[in-house]
C-alpha cells in the first residue's frame, strides 16, 4: 500500500464549501504510459462532483478533489477500475466489545464507513466482529480503534502482527475474564434479588409476610446500580451519539420501576405501601443471565472457527544436515525444509512425505472420519493428527498458503457476510427502540386518561420497555449463518460467501466435469497399439516425450508407463497444444501429434481404416479414453486408458435424483465415453466432445431456461462454468483457480458432498427464517400484552432474556447437522 495516500479536508475549499469538500490521493495500478495517466484523469474528471484531479504516472497516484456530499473514495475507485486499472486494497478485522443488539453493531458499521478512504464496512453482532475495506494506509488499527471507541465501543486488532501469537493468548484470557467476572456479577444479583422474588411467592402461597421497606431498598440498590451499571454506561453512550439500543430499553425500564419504588417510599401511606424493588432487580438479573447464555450460545456457534485454529501447531522439528532435530517456530520454515512428526502429533504444514509411513486423521479439515494411509511421495495437510508411524515431510507450503489458512480465510468470509434479508432487518433495528419508546409513552398516556392512576400506568409502560427485544432480531441471521457454515467446514464442505448458500438450495439441476469429479482423475494406459510397421517402444518413447511438458491426468499416466518400462524420456521443442484436442511437438526429428481426430484432421492427417475405427468405438462404448498418435504427418497407433468411476458418484446421483434434482455430464472424451459413464452411473444426460469453453455455453443455456444450475468441476478448463453457474463447486483435491472461483469447495473429491452442500443450504436458510419469524411474532405479540398491563415488568424482563437465547439456541441445532452416509 503506498505511504503517499492521504485524505485531508481542503483548506481552500472549505472556506466556500464548508466540510463538503475532501481531497484524496489513490494509488494507481496498472499505469504504463502517459496515455494511460490521461485515460485515468479522464475518467476521473467525468464523474458528477469532481472538481480537480492530477494523475502523476511518476508516483503512479491519482489525487483528487471533489464533493463529498456527491461521491466518496469507493466511488472514484470503481471508476478508476472501469477505465482499465486498479487501486490496491487492504482488508482490516477486529473484535469489538460492548455491543449489546443489532442497533450497537449499525452504529459501528456506520462509524467505519464515514471514515476517509474506508471502500465498505460489515459489523457482525453475532461474531462481535467488524470487518473493513479501504484504499488507505491513514486507516489503520490506530485509526479504526479511535472510530470505534469514538462510537462508545471497545475494539482489539485480528491483524497479523510481529505479537500476534500474544495477542491471540491475550484475547482469550480477557474473553475467559470477561466470562469469569459476569457470572460472579450474576452470583451476587442472583443472591440479592432472590428475598425479594421469594416474598412474593410467600404472599402467593398466603403467607401474610414481606420484607422491610427499608431492606428492599439495602437490597435492590446494588442491583440497580452496580450490577446494572453496564445497562447505564451502554444507555449512555449510546444516547450520546444521538441512538438508542437495548440498554437505553432496560435502563429506562429498571429506572422507572426504582424510582417508583423510592417514590412510594417517600410519600405512600403506611402500611399501604407498593414496592417494585423486585421488578427492577428480576429484570437486571434476568437479563444479565439471559446475555451470559447468549454469549455462551454465539461462542457455540462460531466454535467451528477456533476448532480451526487450534490445529495450527505453533512449532516444529525441523531436520538440519549435520545438527539433526531442532525445534523452531512455524514462520521460522521456508518451502523445501523437511520436519519431522511423530506419532499423535499435529502436522505443522502442509508437504509430501519424503520418509515413514502412517495414517492420518484429516477428519477437522476434510471430513474424512477413517485414517487415511499416507506413505513417501503422497501429498498431506498441515493440521492432520499422524497416526502410528514416524513421518518426515519436506514443507510445500507455510503460512497464509497452507490448506488450513485457506480453509479458516474461507470460513471467516463466509460468516462475516450478511444475508440479503439482514438488510430488512437492520431497517427495522434503526428504528425499533424509539418505536418501542414512543409504545411506552402511549401506553403510559392511555392508561392515565383511562383513570388507572399513575403506579398502575407507569408498571404497563416499564413491561412494555423491557420486554422489546431488538437482539433477536440482530441475532437471527447472523448465528444461523454462522453454525450453518461451521457445520459445514466440519464436514468438508467449504461455503465462501451467503450468496452461494442462498442459491444452493434453489439447484434444480447439477453439472458434473467427468475427469477427476465422478472418475478418480488418475487414469491408467490400459493397451498401446501402434499400426503395422510402428515399433511399440519407439512410438511410447516419442508419446511420453510429448506429454511430458502436460500436466494433463491422461498425459502422466502416459509418461508414467513409459518410466514403469524404463524407456529414455527424448527431450523435444516446438510444443504446442490446442485446448480440448491435444498436443504436438518435434521429437528427434519426427513431428508427434497426440490427440483427437479432430486434431489430426486439422493438421492434415490421413485418417484411420474401418477396423482401426470399430476397435476404437469398442474400447470407447466400453469408457475406455482412446488417444490418438501421429508422426511425421501418418497415423501411427492409439493409446487406450482407463479412468475407474468413483466408488460414491452412484450413490451422489441417486441422491440428487431423489431431490428431484437433474444431473448431467460434460466431458472432454468421446461420445461413446460419455454415453457409457452417463448410463452407469443413471446420469440424465452425458456429453461428450465438449471444450472448456462449451462448458460455460452449456450453463449459459440452461439458465436461459430457467434453470438454477450448479457446475461441479476441479480444474483450470471448468472455471469459466464455474464462474457462470448460479452455484460453483470445486473439488478439493482440484487446482487453486477452482477453488477460488466456486463458491462452494468439497475439501475431499467424493461427489456425494455435492447432496450435502445442498442439504446444509436448505438447513441453514429454515433456521433463518425460523429464527427471524419467532424473533418478530415475539415482538409482535409480546408488545401489545404488555401495553395491555397482561404480563409483569418482571415476567416481561425474564421474557426479553429468553427471547435472544432462543433464537440462538435454535441456531445451534445445526452443529449437529452431519453428511448423511
Amino acid at each position: 500500500m503506498d505511504s503517499r495516500i492521504e485524505t485531508r479536508e481542503s483548506d481552500a475549499a472549505s472556506k466556500a464549501a464548508p466540510s463538503h469538500q475532501a481531497e484524496i490521493s489513490l494509488p494507481v495500478e496498472g499505469m504504463t504510459c502517459a496515455n494511460c495517466a490521461g485515460r485515468v484523469e479522464k475518467a476521473i474528471a467525468g464523474l458528477d462532483g469532481v472538481a480537480e484531479v492530477d494523475v502523476n504516472l511518476a508516483l503512479n497516484f491519482a489525487h483528487v478533489r471533489f464533493d463529498a456530499d456527491k461521491l466518496n473514495a469507493a466511488n472514484i475507485a470503481d471508476k478508476i477500475k472501469d477505465a482499465g486499472y486498479s487501486v490496491p486494497q487492504q482488508q482490516l478485522s477486529y473484535d469489538i466489545d460492548g455491543m449489546t443488539c443489532a442497533n450497537c453493531a449499525l452504529r459501528v458499521e456506520k462509524a467505519l464507513s464515514a471514515m476517509p478512504g474506508v471502500s465498505s464496512a460489515t459489523v457482525n453482532f453475532a461474531l462481535e466482529r467488524a470487518d473493513i475495506e479501504t484504499f488507505s494506509d491513514k486507516v489503520n488499527d490506530a485509526a479504526v480503534i479511535k472510530a470505534i471507541e469514538d462510537a462508545g465501543y471497545h475494539a482489539t486488532s485480528r491483524n497479523k502482527s510481529a505479537e500476534g501469537d500474544d495477542a491471540e493468548s491475550a484475547g482469550k484470557a480477557n474473553t475467559a475474564g470477561k466470562v469469569d467476572k459476569s457470572l460472579v456479577m450474576l452470583g451476587i444479583s442472583a443472591l440479592l434479588t432472590a428475598p425479594l422474588v421469594l416474598q412474593m411467592v410467600w404472599m402467593n402461597l398466603g403467607v401474610a409476610y414481606h420484607l422491610p421497606a427499608w431492606l428492599e431498598l439495602v437490597l435492590a440498590t446494588p442491583v440497580q446500580f452496580i450490577i446494572g451499571q453496564r445497562f447505564y454506561k451502554g444507555a449512555w453512550a449510546a444516547l450520546r451519539h444521538r441512538s438508542a439500543n437495548m440498554d437505553v430499553l432496560v435502563a429506562l425500564g429498571t429506572s422507572s420501576a426504582y424510582f417508583l419504588s423510592i417514590y412510594n417510599m417517600a410519600f405512600g401511606q403506611a402500611g399501604n405501601i407498593h414496592l417494585y424493588f423486585e421488578a427492577s432487580a428480576a429484570i437486571i438479573t434476568l437479563i444479565l443471565a439471559g446475555k451470559i447464555m447468549e454469549d455462551r450460545a454465539k461462542r457455540g456457534a462460531s466454535a467451528a472457527i477456533r476448532e480451526l485454529m487450534a490445529l495450527r501447531p505453533r512449532r516444529a522439528r525441523k531436520l538440519v544436515e549435520g545438527k539433526g532435530e531442532q525445534e523452531v517456530a512455524i514462520e521460522d520454515l521456508t518451502v523445501g525444509d523437511i520436519v519431522r512428526v511423530l506419532p499423535g502429533e499435529r502436522l505443522p504444514v502442509d508437504g509430501a512425505v519424503v520418509a515413514g509411513e502412517s495414517e492420518l486423521d484429516e477428519s477437522l479439515i476434510t471430513g474424512e472420519t477413517r485414517p487415511v494411509a499416507r506413505v513417501p511421495g503422497d501429498a498431506v495437510v498441515g493440521g492432520a493428527v499422524n497416526g502410528t508411524g514416524r513421518l518426515d515431510i519436506e514443507v510445500r507450503a507455510v503460512g497464509d498458503d497452507t490448506t488450513l489458512s485457506r480453509i479458516i480465510r474461507l470460513v471467516e468470509k463466509a460468516q462475516t457476510g450478511k444475508a440479503p434479508v439482514q438488510k430488512l432487518v437492520d431497517r427495522v433495528s434503526s428504528v425499533f427502540v424509539p418505536v418501542v419508546v414512543a409504545i411506552a409513552i402511549v401506553t403510559l398516556a392511555v392508561w392515565l386518561l383511562m383513570g388507572f392512576g399513575a403506579e398502575a400506568s407507569i408498571v404497563a409502560a416499564v413491561s412494555v420497555l423491557v420486554i422489546a427485544c431488538p437482539c433477536a432480531l440482530g441475532l437471527a441471521t447472523p448465528t444461523a449463518l454462522v453454525a450453518g457454515t461451521g457445520s459445514a467446514a466440519r464436514n468438508g464442505i467449504l461455503i465462501r460467501n451467503f450468496e452461494a448458500l442462498e442459491q444452493a438450495h434453489n439447484v434444480d439441476t447439477v453439472i458434473f466435469d467427468k475427469t477427476g469429479t465422478l472418475t478418480e482423475g488418475t487414469p491408467t494406459v490400459r493397451d498401446v497399439r501402434p499400426t503395422d510397421g510402428t515399433d511399440r517402444n519407439d512410438m511410447l518413447r516419442l508419446v511420453a516425450g510429448v506429454q511430458a511438458a502436460s500436466e494433463h491426468p491422461l498425459a502422466r499416466a502416459m509418461v508414467s508407463l513409459a518410466r514403469d518400462e524404463e524407456l529414455i524420456i527424448p527431450e523435444i521443442t516446438d510444443f504446442k497444444s490446442k485446448t480440448g484436442a491435444g498436443v504436438f511437438a518435434k521429437v528427434d526429428g519426427h513431428a508427434v501429434a497426440i490427440g483427437t481426430e479432430a486434431l489430426l484432421t486439422d493438421q492434415g492427417i490421413a485418417s484411420f481404416d474401418d477396423a482401426i475405427a470399430t476397435e476404437i468405438k469398442k474400447h470407447e462404448g466400453e469408457g475406455r479414453t482412446v488417444v490418438l498418435v501421429a508422426i511425421d504427418g501418418a497415423f501411427a497407433g492409439y493409446i487406450t486408458l482407463e479412468d475407474r468411476i468413483r466408488e460414491s458418484a452412484k450413490q451422489a446421483i441417486a441422491d440428487l435424483k431423489a431431490r428431484g434434482i437433474s444431473s448431467i455430464m460434460l466431458s472432454g472424451d468421446s461420445q461413446d465415453v460419455a454415453t457409457h459413464v452417463a448410463r452407469e452411473l443413471g446420469l440424465e444426460r452425458g456429453e461428450g466432445r465438449i471444450r472448456p469453453q462449451d462448458k460455460a455455453l452449456e450453463v449459459e443455456k440452461l439458465r436461459k431456461q430457467r434453470r438454477r444450475v450448479a457446475m461441479v468441476g476441479d480444474g483450470i478448463n471448468d472455471a469459466p462454468a464455474l464462474a457462470a453457474a448460479d452455484v460453483g463447486i470445486a473439488m478439493g483435491g482440484g487446482t487453486d483457480v477452482a477453488m477460488e472461483t466456486a463458491g462452494i469447495t468439497l475439501m475431499r473429491s467424493d461427489p456425494a458432498l455435492v447432496s450435502a452442500a445442498i442439504d446444509i443450504s436448505i438447513a441453514t436458510r429454515r433456521k433463518i427464517a425460523q429464527n427471524l419469524f419467532w424473533a418478530f411474532a415475539y415482538n409482535v405479540v409480546g408488545l401489545p400484552l404488555a401495553a395491555l398491563g397482561v404480563l409483569s415488568p418482571a415476567i416481561a424482563g425474564a421474557a426479553m432474556a429468553l427471547s435472544s437465547v432462543s433464537v440462538v439456541g435454535n441456531s445451534l441445532t445445526l452443529r449437529r447437522w452431519k453428511v448423511r452416509r
